[in-house]
């Protein structure tokens, strides 16, 4: 009989339940999963809780493979050396491997003021204490929306479409990702429900108070109500627990997804950094990175060489409140094409992709070893050629 192999997956959203369900493929390995809350969040939809048109959470026994096991605690340490996981309630889980899919959230604001008075969408707590905000707050109260990405976009429509005043600064350009053509359409969605958008090099805030936005050029804006969805971060568990990451603290792995100096753990998500080179956030990325972070322990537990990763971007969606979205396609390069779908077809296209992020993870959880993820084979061996001449140049 085979000798029982302990994985510990941290982090229950798209990338650790999509590993922990696809590791489940073989009868030896418990697969074990700690999340510090009891229920799946779909991320894709915080914006429409805050909007009051979804609940934003999906309950654990629809989206994990029976006989994985779900902690709900949080990590605090990582003891790579003993190989355990140190709990918040003082516990620990032992492990032979490790997933750190961890995910990501909005960084801590520098901004004056931001940390004190800005609202976040990031996580389902912050997304519940800002609709609680929002309740109490007239309807006529000046909303201010900080960064024109995705979160930013949909959180601006979302509001507005329930009959707020809403101002949309992006810090930048609107919708950076988007092609020319798909961005004048955006701006046409947003202009229909009434979102004022201030974008330009000089739309960056420098302070929030508790009543207004100060922006670059010297304009000072009313905010009854200032919601935060610009930048990036992820926790500084892996800083802490003594691993390699990256400036922004992300895992520092190789292309395999094995962690730099520990072939028992790997990551997969937006808290991972294949070769200092992380993919684009998202939840399309963060499910084909936990299955493929799985199929590397898979192989490595059958004595196999993992494979590296191959993924490519199809697409990247938006919506523009409950009646409008844009479909925006990609090359495999991750750049945008001219070609998008808008409108009806736009938002059809964008709840189907809502749906199916949760539903890969079903049929995942009933079939392990089922989600397959287009591949490209060029793009990314070009970059990883491209850092390896950069590190080889001699320096002037």
């Amino acid at each position: 009989m085979s000798e029982n192999i302990d994985v510990v997956v941290i982090g229950g959203g798209y990338a650790g339940v999509m590993a922990a369900n696809r590791l489940t493929q073989r009868d030896e390995v418990t697969v074990t999963v700690i999340n510090p809350r009891q229920v799946f969040v779909p991320r894709l939809r915080l914006h429409q809780l805050v909007g009051g048109t979804h609940g934003a959470v999906v309950d654990y026994k629809e989206v994990l493979a029976e006989g994985v096991g779900l902690v709900v605690d949080s990590a605090t340490l990582i003891d790579a050396a003993g190989r355990s996981v140190i709990l918040a309630d003082g516990g620990s889980i032992g492990y032979d491997y490790l997933v750190y899919a961890v995910g990501s959230g909005t960084a801590g604001p520098r901004v004056v003021g931001a940390a004190e008075f800005a609202h976040s969408v990031a996580t389902l707590e912050a997304a519940q204490r800002l609709r609680s905000v929002l309740y109490d707050t007239p309807m006529t109260g000046a909303v201010t929306v900080v960064g024109g990405g995705p979160t930013g976009i949909e959180t601006a429509a979302e509001l507005t479409e329930q009959g707020r005043t809403v101002t949309l600064v992006c810090g930048g350009v609107l919708g950076p990702y988007l092609h020319p053509r798909a961005r004048r359409t955006a701006h046409k969605y947003l202009a229909k429900l009434g979102v004022a958008v201030i974008e330009g090099p000089d739309t960056v805030v420098t302070e929030v108070s508790r009543e207004a936005v100060k922006l670059g050029d010297g304009r000072t804006l009313a905010s009854q109500v200032t919601i935060w969805t610009a930048g990036f971060g992820v926790p500084d568990l892996a800083n802490r627990s003594g691993l390699r990451t990256d400036a922004a603290g992300r895992l520092l792995t190789d292309e395999t997804l094995t962690s730099v100096g520990d072939e028992r753990i790997v990551a997969a998500g937006d808290a991972s950094a294949p070769s200092d080179m992380p993919f684009r956030m998202s939840a399309y990325a963060a499910g084909c990175l936990g299955a493929h972070a799985a199929d590397t322990l898979l192989h490595r537990i059958a004595g196999e060489q993992p494979a590296p990763i191959d993924l490519s971007f199809p697409a990247m969606c938006i919506s523009f409140g409950r009646d409008a979205g844009i479909f925006q396609l990609g090359h495999k390069d991750d750049t945008a094409m001219r070609l998008y779908f808008s409108g009806f077809t736009g938002k059809k296209l964008k709840e189907f992709a809502c749906e199916a992020s949760v539903k890969h993870l079903v049929r995942e959880a009933h079939k392990p070893g089922s989600h397959h993820w287009p591949k490209d084979g060029k793009h990314r061996p070009t970059l990883l050629q491209a850092q390896r001449d950069n590190a080889a140049a001699p320096v002037a």
